[in-house]
């Protein structure tokens, strides 16, 4: 099984960021944002990002910079080997990790 890995953006608004490195179990078809719950379920449930899709309905909150390009990390697929840059959103209030205010 090909792993890929996610170079993530943590910290909070007033602290300075770190990147932190996972390495996540790729399987076919899934997107940065499966990527990001796979750590959030088996490695650090303290990973802080935005989204809705799976309670609300709603889209649009999943923003994140995915290799310096602003994305949906729900539409955007991993790649089996892949490494990924992951950090919020530039412009807007950091809030945690990969969530800004949206307002």
């Amino acid at each position: 099984m090909s792993d890929i890995k996610l170079q993530v953006t943590r910290g909070e608004a007033g602290t300075e960021p770190a990147v932190v490195s996972y390495d996540v179990p790729y399987r076919e078809g899934m997107s940065l944002l499966d990527a990001i719950f796979w750590i959030r379920e088996y490695r650090d449930p303290s990973l802080t990002v935005r989204y809705s899709c799976r309670s609300a309905n709603a889209c649009k909150e999943c923003s994140a910079l995915v290799d310096g390009k602003a994305g949906f990390l729900c539409s955007i697929r991993a790649k089996a080997g892949s490494e990924v840059r992951v950090e919020p959103l530039k412009g807007r209030p950091w809030i945690r990790d990969l969530a800004t205010d949206l307002d």
